[in-house]
Order: structure tokens, then C-alpha cells, then sequence
């Protein structure tokens, strides 16, 4: 994942789906996530969302590389750069969607079972993310 320079904006051609190693057997599915060989980064904070009743997001994070699993129910995932969005559906425990630093992240549609885990590559400091559209186009103007 690219860092992005101040003022600059996300990078939506990087953003990628990552496949978690799961191993089968008679007795289910354990699927594992190791910092740094299985994501590309180390993680400094993991989050869970759950129990979720309204849409969640509406920021960007400067400087955070992310990784975001749906690891119940499902979701959906709109991405902006400020010019271009893209939106995902997340709903498979063993993939993540990787996405790097400064994109608006929006997350609605959640079914009532939805549980999605982060994990991140920063640990939390609310100076480090804008909180609106206004404030995140204010950051990525040239």
C-alpha cells in the first residue's frame, strides 16, 4: 500500500481482496490471520463492529492501512478517492478487503447477524481521520 503525502488523496486501484488462509477439516473451518505474512502490514489494532443499527463510516483515516472482514451476516462497502467510489460486498469470513489510507469509507446495509472485524495498521488517535465529506475533500485539495 502507498503512504499518502499530505493533501493527497486515496488510492482506489490498490484497494484488493485478500484471501485468509482457512483450513478444512471433519470438524469445520479455522480460518487464521498472521501480521505480516497473511496481511501486508503489521496489525496495531483490531476492532469489531456488531450489533450495528445504523450505517457506520463517514470518514477518512491519514495514514491507516486496513484490512475489514465480514465475519458474520453481510455488509456492503462504498470507497471514494474524491473523484471515483467503489463499492464492495462483504460477506465471506475468509476474505478481507485491503485498503490503504485517505479513501472515504462508508459501510451500510448491514443484515441483523453482521459482525465485521478490522484490523489495522495504526492504533486509534481520532486526530489522524477526517470525520466528513466536507473535511475529507478540504484534505485531498491540491
Amino acid at each position: 500500500m502507498t503512504t499518502v503525502a499530505k493533501g493527497g488523496r486515496g488510492r482506489l486501484d490498490e484497494v484488493r481482496w485478500i484471501d485468509l488462509p482457512s483450513r478444512h477439516d471433519a470438524r469445520g473451518v479455522l480460518t487464521a490471520i498472521e501480521s505480516g505474512r497473511d496481511i501486508p502490514f503489521e496489525v496495531k489494532r483490531v476492532y469489531l463492529l456488531h450489533h450495528v443499527v445504523a450505517d457506520r463510516g463517514g470518514h477518512a483515516h491519514r495514514d491507516t492501512t486496513q484490512v475489514v472482514v465480514a465475519v458474520a451476516g453481510r455488509c456492503e462497502m462504498l470507497l471514494s478517492d474524491g473523484t471515483s467510489s467503489l463499492g464492495f460486498v462483504l460477506d465471506d469470513c475468509t476474505r478481507g478487503l485491503l485498503l490503504g489510507p485517505m479513501l472515504f469509507i462508508r459501510l451500510l446495509g448491514f443484515t441483523a447477524e453482521t459482525r465485521v472485524m478490522v484490523l489495522a495498521s495504526t492504533h486509534y488517535d481520532p486526530t489522524r481521520s477526517t470525520r466528513s465529506w466536507e473535511d475529507y475533500m478540504t484534505a485531498i485539495a491540491p
